[in-house]
């Protein structure tokens, strides 16, 4: 059961907010997990600051999911990330900051999983 929880700085497009979507489908199987349970949410619009200033371009990804995955997936998925974002959005890789929350208790439909 993940979650990518996705916040950009400007405004996104509905029809790119679709292709994040697909894209965010696609990269979640380099946790070991399926699109078929995964939810997104995308927030555009979202004021950033780093370091003082705020960031025109920029982007906060948060990835939560049931249970665990390797060290070395996270750091591909967050390479996978940056390049999907830099593509999709023209947004540089300093400026997308990705966080991982893996969880022991997950809820949903009247129970946990």
């Amino acid at each position: 059961m993940p979650m990518i929880d996705a916040k950009f700085t400007m405004q996104v497009e509905e029809t790119k907010k679709e292709e994040l979507k697909s894209e965010f489908g696609k990269l979640i199987a380099t946790l070991h997990k399926g699109e078929a349970y995964l939810m997104v949410g995308i927030q555009d619009g979202y004021d950033l600051w780093f370091g003082g200033k705020k960031l025109e371009k920029g982007a906060y990804v948060e990835v939560s999911l049931l249970g665990n995955a390797p060290s070395g997936d996270y750091s591909k998925l967050t390479g996978q990330i940056c390049d999907m974002l830099a593509d999709k959005l023209g947004i540089p890789g300093n400026a997308i900051y990705v966080t991982y929350h893996p969880l022991a208790d997950w809820g949903w439909n009247g129970t946990n999983f």
